[in-house]
């Protein structure tokens, strides 16, 4: 009878796991046939500097249209160039050749 028990616990949990993991699955793969192209990071890439406040038109492509930031999963960017592009963007900021905001919304 404990082992009835035990067989009857084992392949609830088994089965519950494979759910999981088919869900898991699903999740993570939206188009299984054609895989993820990586980002390259155009700092690395010799393409950008990071430093350079004054070009705004580089600056612009990291920036939303709100005028935030964006974040390194939507642009690529290594950690640490992302953090050197904030401080580079704030620079920017500070000196008016970016805006804060862009549009003025109002309700």
């Amino acid at each position: 009878m404990a082992n009835d028990r035990k067989d009857r616990g084992s392949s609830s949990s088994s089965s519950s796991s494979r759910d999981r993991d088919d869900k898991r699955e699903k999740r993570n793969s939206k188009n299984p046939k054609r895989p993820r192209k990586p980002k390259v990071d155009p700092f690395k890439a010799g393409e950008l500097e990071v430093t350079d406040y004054h070009d705004a038109k580089m600056l612009r492509r990291f920036v939303s249209d709100t005028g935030k930031i964006l974040p390194r999963r939507r642009t690529g960017v290594t950690a640490k160039f992302q953090r050197r592009l904030a401080l580079t963007i704030k620079r920017a900021r500070q000196i008016g050749l970016l805006p804060f905001t862009d549009k003025l919304v109002r309700r």
